[in-house]
């Protein structure tokens, strides 16, 4: 099992930026991809940023930012502290979600998910 625990979502103005944590826990050494999705009423989970792992516990590996948040968004770790954030700049109102972090055994899904942060951007 692997435990994900996500926290900084809150209300920011148009512009500004927020900094999403993800801390893992548990049998991290097994993870291949984490993720950052965010979901809105009425739409499917869209996928904000991965982290391809490289090596056990995530240590090492390569960011994919979707063209969608391209520029405004960043994906750093803190090996030390098994934790992955989500820097958001600029943000607008229509990045307004519940952002998920997830992490990835591989086999094409994503098998665990955090509780969700809720974000919201007002104009």
């Amino acid at each position: 099992q692997v435990q994900l625990a996500e926290s900084g979502g809150g209300l920011v103005q148009a512009g500004g930026s927020l900094r999403l944590s993800c801390a893992a826990s548990g049998r991290t050494f097994s993870v291949k991809f984490m993720g950052w999705f965010r979901q809105t009423p009425g739409k499917g989970r869209e996928l904000v940023a991965r982290f391809d792992c490289i090596g056990d516990d995530c240590i090492g590996g390569e960011t994919y930012i979707p063209d969608s948040v391209k520029g405004r968004f960043t994906l750093f770790r803190d090996n030390a502290k098994n934790t992955l954030f989500l820097q958001m700049n600029s943000l607008k109102p229509e990045d307004t979600a519940v952002y998920y972090c997830a992490a990835s055994l591989g086999q094409g899904q994503y098998q665990y998910w955090g509780q969700g942060t809720q974000v919201i951007v007002s104009s």
